[in-house]
């Protein structure tokens, strides 16, 4: 900013300057009669001078002043302007030398510079001028390129994190200083010497290092600004495994490094919109050689652009047209052999050999890759093109001392990491591990830098155990044979997970880790742990736990959502290598994966049949699609006609649902479980927010506060926990019940917070504090259901004992006991105006109470159950009861409204705040429509695993031979002891009382799964 003010200030000046010039002209014009002549021309001089200056500021006070301010050149070309125009005004400048002259303010004229001094003065202005209009053309052109190249990259696909300098490349290695030293030099001296082979090919085995190599050359070249694109191929991470978008990928790269490029290959485009779907020789043909064919740059020296292409096993440029040193413009490309197609490698290869043909610039490709056969044979189609290393021949006493450097370096950081963590009584010797340790390491390592970088890695895992510890488990597998380099690299890490473990255990460990890790080693893309848990459907945090003690061999992140990748594909290869079956115990079947991974990844198309299957026989998509239905389904299970009252259907908790309640503001919801976690649901979408654990026994009852900031939860651990709703974070921990507790609930203004207990209490707290405030006692037997009037002045408690009572929420004096009930009282409720009081009870009735008074004003009859909720609606006008079914009373008459048959039993029931829905624990119900409800809120899955071949129940699918075919609805689900099946036809029967038949064709299913 400051050099741009610098640039605005001086051109200000020196146009100021120029019209002082000017003036100092039409003044010597006038009063001097000879030498008019020099004086008329320096005039238009300094007055055209003016004129570009002025333009200079108008544009500098434009839309792209910005860039044009930021112009060296520029700066320069004023700076001089500035110079020779001061000593032109110092010339100008008349001097009296009569002092009696000068004390009336008169002055002689007299023209000061000779007719050759104009010339002179004339030409350095003028090369001002042009040199000033040489800059704004420049910047035009430049701004014009920009443009161009903005177009040109808009249309390009390129793949994500392909560049060597991307986020994902970010923490991997680069050489350590003081290695690889006469390789690097080999590599440098390559790219600087025109008369070198346009390709350099670098080939090494697994695990030799050549991908830390190809970082370390491409940010040399970036450093030193030869590098013209960096294409580093990874296997399974989406389109750096493949040939897609490799060529437009390079182009895009190479139009940054060289803009004149852009609207040649803006011109290609628009000849051809579809050329970055073409073959890749049409692509490289179009967007890279034609392109570079027509450029022209003139460097000092000889200039060359090197592309670096790392793991081909694997399948920030401004203009400047005097490059300061002989270099080339080289490109990177790492891993080819990671590249899936092997036709894709061969081509690129051939493809790179042309650009010799270029000699308006000089390009150079690195490439790297193991020698496997495709490469060698792409190699051979251009056998004396290339120049190559591979670095299995650079001599063993190279290698040795690389590793035994980076090893020493490495090792004494973890040492000192580690001393500064412990006591003094635990810290490493300065000398740990010793000169003879460490070159025990290097032979175990040569000549694969991947044992180094692991086992530094295994060391220094503090889950794992203490340095010295890692280190000793490291050095039992010292071994001089090549072949089982890998085992000494990969089998300390993974032996640790047998350590301690019976035989059966071990069996269940080798097991899981095939399931997950072996997935993980084929995935065509990396996935976070979470979505793993779920394609390979095992329990939530199954992933993270197996990949625990892993961090040495895979990049495990922090982050849940962000996907878990192997740092090395060596660890792929010695897991599957076929030659290892029986001495590897962790060895996994790559088919057998590979079959597993497609039927999980299948199962979710099985969710549609299921959908078709249990929809109801009248609904449009059962209508519509009703030829998708499975063919090997031949009995079909009776359905409803139509949907049912349920609107949503929340899945997660693992036991029953105890209680459910809204936000006030309605936009969560909360649920609670036997399973003693509190779940957080968005209203909106059904996503569930948070899972709140902390609890040591079951979930009984929540609540939310008013203001919806907070929620409380109750349980048969003795205790209420407060929780902010919103993050999750447990506020406090509210102690002094002596038996479970059974309900909760917050006051009106959101102050109080009550609880109850079957210890036959009712405890106040205050919630700001967690103090407690108030011990209601009173009540024979265990207290069921608290809650506040709606103006936070009154608090009703239910209990066993069958009454009612009704206390000041202030002072904690009982105002009253209502008497009635013949049996326990469940559930008690104000009336949002709080005037009525109803109360639940297992007598199988709901009575209605005036508040001000005590008097009961209606019972309600006609549930067939004990009554265990009540609840009424926002504007006090119905009730909602519950027993196996919900019915909808009028609360000022007491008629029914409204009956809706459930499959479950209520335990909460609750309006929202449109009054038109029922929020219970099996289900949100519609008021306006009867139904007959089939989704309860609850996925605790029934049915144990099927340990039977052929057809059966295995959780919540109708399994065949332990695959899925069939997911059960939670309606549709029963437990074991309810479950019969033939060889052709599964019966199940429902805790509703409902039986559903469903048969199949085995023949069909057979070749379904042949």
């Amino acid at each position: 900013m400051a050099e741009a003010l610098g640039l605005a200030s001086s051109v200000i000046t020196v146009i100021d300057l120029s019209a002082k010039v000017a003036l100092w002209c039409s003044e010597y014009y006038a009063n001097v009669k000879y030498a008019r002549d020099d004086i008329e021309r320096l005039q238009r001089e300094a007055q055209g001078l003016k004129a570009t200056l002025e333009r200079v500021q108008s544009l500098c006070d434009g839309p792209n002043g910005v860039k044009l301010q930021e112009s060296q050149s520029l700066r320069e070309a004023v700076k001089d302007c500035k110079k020779q125009l001061d000593q032109l005004e110092t010339k100008l400048e008349p001097r009296t030398t009569n002092k009696l002259m000068s004390r009336y303010g008169m002055r002689a004229l007299r023209w000061p510079l000779k007719s050759k001094e104009v010339d002179g003065i004339m030409k350095k202005l003028g090369n001002c001028k042009d040199n000033i209009s040489f800059c704004l053309q420049v910047d035009q052109e430049v701004q014009i390129l920009d443009i161009h190249q903005k177009i040109v990259l808009d249309k390009l696909l390129s793949a994500d994190n392909a560049e060597f300098d991307s986020h994902d490349e970010e923490h991997n290695a680069r050489c350590y200083q003081g290695t690889r030293v006469e390789l690097l030099r080999q590599i440098d001296t390559w790219a600087s010497n025109r008369g070198s082979e346009r390709i350099f090919w670098l080939n090494g085995m697994a695990g030799t290092g050549k991908s830390t190599i190809s970082r370390t050359v491409a940010q040399t070249f970036a450093d030193k600004g030869d590098l013209g694109a960096s294409f580093f191929f990874k296997r399974g991470e989406g389109d750096r495994g493949h040939a897609g978008m490799f060529i437009t990928t390079i182009a895009t790269q190479l139009i940054q490094k060289l803009p004149s490029l852009a609207p040649h290959v803006q011109n290609a485009i628009e000849a051809d919109p579809g050329i970055s779907k073409k073959a890749l020789k049409q692509q490289f043909d179009t967007l890279v050689l034609q392109p570079l064919g027509k450029i022209r740059i003139h460097p000092q020296k000889s200039s060359s652009t090197v592309i670096v292409i790392d793991a081909l096993d694997e399948c920030d440029l401004k203009i400047q047209t005097h490059p300061q040193k002989s270099s080339s413009i080289v490109i990177v490309i790492d891993a080819l052999d990671e590249c899936d197609r092997e036709e894709d490698v061969r081509t690129i290869i051939r493809l790179f050999s042309q650009v010799k043909h270029i000699t308006s610039i000089q390009i150079k490709f690195f490439l790297t890759s193991r020698p496997e056969l495709p490469i060698r044979l792409g190699f051979e189609d251009i056998s004396g093109k290339y120049e190559g290393l591979a670095l299995h021949q650079i001599p063993e006493p190279i290698i040795k001392e690389d590793i035994s450097a980076f090893l020493e370096h490495q090792l004494a950081m973890i040492r000192e990491d580690y001393n500064k963590s412990v006591t003094q009584n635990r810290k490493l010797p300065a000398y740990w591990p010793g000169h003879t340790t460490i070159q025990s390491l290097v032979g175990m390592a040569v000549p694969l830098f991947i044992f180094a970088t692991t086992v530094c890695r295994f060391i220094n895992d503090r889950k794992c155990g203490q340095p010295n510890d890692q280190l000793a488990k490291v050095l039992k597998y010292e071994t001089r044979s090549q072949a089982s380099k890998l085992d000494a690299t990969y089998l300390p890490v993974l032996d640790q997970l047998l350590v301690g473990v019976t035989i059966s255990e071990r069996r269940g460990i080798v097991e899981e880790f095939r399931q997950v890790i072996g997935s993980i080693i084929i995935l065509a893309s990396p996935l976070p742990a979470t979505s793993l848990d779920r394609l390979l459907g095992v329990p939530e945090g199954t992933v993270d736990s197996r990949t625990d003690l892993l961090h040495s061999v895979l990049s495990v992140p922090s982050r849940p959502d962000h996907p878990i990748r192997l740092l090395h594909l060596s660890f792929r290869d010695f897991l599957v290598d076929t030659e290892k079956r029986e001495t590897n115990p962790f060895w996994v079947d790559e088919k057998d994966a590979h079959n597993k991974l497609f039927l999980a990844d299948f199962s979710p198309l099985q969710l549609y049949s299921s959908a078709l299957t249990f929809a109801p026989k009248k609904s449009i998509i059962r209508h519509t699609f009703r030829n998708y239905i499975p063919d090997w389904i031949v009995q079909e299970p009776n359905t409803d006609l139509e949907w049912n009252a349920v609107l949503q259907t929340l899945e997660g908790h693992s036991r029953e649902v105890s209680s459910v309640a809204f936000s006030h503001d309605s936009k969560l919801l909360v649920s609670v479980s036997h399973d003693r976690t509190v779940k957080i649901w968005d209203t909106a979408t059904g996503t569930l927010q948070q899972t709140l654990e902390g609890h040591s026994g079951s979930v009984s009852s929540v609540a939310f506060s008013h203001d919806s900031k907070l929620l409380a939860s109750a349980s048969a651990d003795k205790t209420v926990k407060v929780w902010d709703a919103a993050t999750g974070m447990l506020q406090r921990s509210l102690e002094g019940h002596s038996r479970e507790v059974s309900s909760v609930a917050f006051s009106h203004d959101s102050k109080l917070l009550a609880s109850a207990s079957y210890d036959s209490t009712v405890k106040v707290w205050d919630v700001a504090t967690g103090t407690l405030q108030q011990t209601l006692e009173g009540q024979s037997g265990g207290v069921t259901s608290v809650t506040f009037s709606h103006n936070s002045k009154l608090l009703a408690s239910a209990s066993h004992d069958k009454t009612v009572k009704v206390w000041n929420a202030a002072t904690g004096m009982l105002q009253r006991t209502l008497e009635g009930h013949s049996r326990e009282v469940s559930s008690v409720a104000f009336s949002h105006d709080s005037k009525l009081l109803a109360s639940a009870s297992y007598d199988s009735t709901v009575k209605v109470w005036d508040v001000a008074t005590g008097t009961l004003q209606q019972t309600l009859e006609g549930q067939s159950g004990g009554v265990t909720s009540v609840a009424f609606s926002h504007d006090s006008k119905l009730l909602a009861s519950a027993d196996r079914t919900a019915k909808v009373w009028d609360a000022a008459t007491g008629t029914l409204q409204q009956t809706l048959d459930v499959n479950g039993y209520i335990s909460t029931l609750s309006f929202d705040v449109t009054n038109s829905t029922l929020i219970t624990n099996i289900g949100c119900l519609n008021v306006n429509t009867t139904g007959f409800l089939t989704s309860p809120i609850s996925s605790q899955e029934v049915g144990g695993k099927s340990d039977r071949k052929g057809l059966g129940i295995s959780g919540n699918w109708v399994v065949w031979n332990d695959e899925n075919l069939l997911w059960l609805p939670p309606g549709f689900r029963g437990h074991n002891s309810s479950i019969s099946y033939t060889g052709s036809t599964l019966a199940i029967g429902c805790s509703t009382g409902n039986v559903f038949v469903i048969g199949v064709s085995i023949n069909i299913i057979r070749s379904c799964y042949s």
